[in-house]
């Protein structure tokens, strides 16, 4: 097995990295290595080398032209603090291959970076492989980085009211049970967006927090109706969980995933938008 990649071939299994494979790298040049996890967790102990930069919170609820550029340049700028630059392998990882480490993913791809991985596992599976750990840490050596827009792989509030009812557009809620059917409101209104797939993001790991195998994982999108030949549009409240189902979904290789970043609180605080409230089986 090379370094850099995992064991479980999925299609692109090159965008995780397994903790002996990183090890394999720690100290060599390219790499920069961002602990997302709260600040307290990384100064009790990270992964030598390791930058923080905790994105939690961080979330934007208005997808229109100006509040969207506005968002993503502060990304951006946070992003090039840490030493963010091309040419360089930027690994992402929390305790456990979690919707924080996926969440700066999905931003490095947003902004064309092709080095864009995630350590499977996180910081769970560091420990269990017995790597070194510290609580030594050095300023980020800030670049003057600035990344592309990829269009793409980011949805609108506009794109997902048009994607409604198209054929080959499938929309999945990666929310909670509770959330998806209203039970629980985290916005101005319950519920979902009308014809969304529910696969809450936690399905896309296991119990271990590294993401299933391969071929577990596409047989749970194809149970629900998630096909390889059509266009992806995932949610959930803020654009975290989302940003986990769009890694797990580049992970099996679907050429067309996007995020909604705005998510449900966007959507539901447009009372102008359609809502439905689902049940579960």
């Amino acid at each position: 097995m090379t370094a850099g990649m995992t064991h479980k071939s999925y299609l692109n299994d090159h965008l995780l990295l397994t903790p002996d494979a990183l090890h394999a790298r720690l100290g060599g040049p390219g790499l920069v290595l961002i602990d997302t996890r709260p600040a307290e967790e990384f100064v009790a102990g990270h992964i030598p080398g390791a930058v923080h930069l905790d994105l939690f919170g961080m979330s934007l609820i208005d997808t229109r032209p100006d509040p969207l550029r506005a968002f993503l340049w502060m990304i951006e700028h946070l992003l090039a603090a840490r030493g963010v630059d091309f040419g360089r392998t930027v690994v992402f990882y929390e305790n456990d291959s979690g919707m924080r480490a996926a969440r700066g993913f999905w931003f490095l791809e947003h902004f064309g970076h092709p080095g864009a991985r995630v350590l499977d596992g996180g910081m769970n599976a560091w420990r269990a492989a017995g790597h070194p750990i510290t609580t030594d840490a050095r300023p980020p050596a800030k670049t003057a980085w600035t990344g592309a827009r990829v269009r793409e792989n980011l949805a609108t509030v506009d794109d997902v009211l048009a994607a409604l009812g198209r054929p080959g557009v499938r929309i999945v809620d990666t929310r909670s049970d509770e959330e998806y059917t209203g039970a629980l409101v985290r916005a101005t209104r319950g519920g979902a967006i009308p014809g969304a797939v529910h696969l809450e993001w936690k399905r896309n790991l296991s119990p271990a927090g590294d993401f299933k195998p391969p071929g577990v994982l596409r047989a749970m999108y194809e149970d629900a109706g998630v096909l390889l030949d059509e266009e992806v549009i995932t949610y959930c409240q803020g654009g975290y969980r989302a940003a986990h189902t769009y890694l797990a979904l580049r992970l099996l290789g679907f050429p067309r995933v996007r995020v909604y970043l705005g998510s449900w609180k966007e959507w539901a605080d447009r009372t102008d938008l359609p809502i439905e409230h689902p049940t579960k089986p």
